[in-house]
């Protein structure tokens, strides 16, 4: 009997309606939670690098609650995606997985997670060791503004993409994805000549201070 009534359901095209539109906004909230935490964890990041403030305990707790947040929504997302495409297949058959669109949000969304595996596993660990993103090693310090900028990318990336309804079909895999590893590269650019400059500040005020000290 419940499995008749939820194929009854299921072939109610009203009722598949609003079941995706409902999908489909916990799918966008869960982005936007995402975003906004990533964003202002990255803006907080680069004011604590600028005025040279070393991460407290505090700000390591806040730091693996805001991950696990992050986390959450991309499992979240990961979730109710997996549930619209199930949604559109039943709708619109096997010609659905042939989108374009719909790949490369897969792929973005795959290199996010193990984003985030390799920021909960080697960069979260080595910023707490080092107590900031300057006393890292080269090989860490480049680690963390890689996954740093291609998690700020690919969420505002795959943000475009969901809300991007005309770019479907309309576009091959490799012409959506042209400005993606371009954008992760100017991120990271921009990230590593602020810590560099940083640095070099720090360099010169130490070697004057060294100066001063022995005058």
């Amino acid at each position: 009997m419940a499995i008749n009534t939820i194929m009854s359901l299921l072939d109610n095209k009203e009722v598949m309606e609003f079941l995706r539109l409902g999908v489909v906004y916990v799918h966008l909230v869960s982005c936007c939670v995402a975003i906004g935490l990533v964003l202002t964890s990255d803006v907080a990041m680069v004011r604590d690098l600028l005025k040279r403030k070393a991460f407290t305990e505090h700000d390591m707790a806040h730091m693996e609650s805001l991950q696990r947040s992050v986390v959450g929504a991309l499992i979240a997302l990961w979730v109710t995606g997996i549930a619209v495409i199930g949604i559109d297949y039943l709708d619109k058959g096997m010609d659905y997985f042939m989108n374009p669109k719909l790949h490369a949000k897969v792929i973005i969304v795959v290199l996010l997670s193990y984003n985030g595996i390799l920021l909960h596993r080697l960069v979260l660990p080595a910023l707490q060791k080092a107590g900031s993103l300057l006393n890292l090693g080269f090989s860490s310090r480049m680690l963390a503004l890689f996954c740093g900028s291609l998690s700020a990318v690919s969420w505002m990336y795959a943000a475009m993409l969901g809300v991007g309804r005309p770019l479907a079909w309309k576009y091959s895999l490799s012409e959506l994805l042209m400005a993606y590893p371009v954008l992760i590269a100017l991120g990271f650019l921009a990230m590593l000549i602020l810590t560099q400059r940083v640095r070099q500040q720090d360099f010169t005020v130490g070697s004057q201070r060294t100066v001063a000290s022995a005058c």
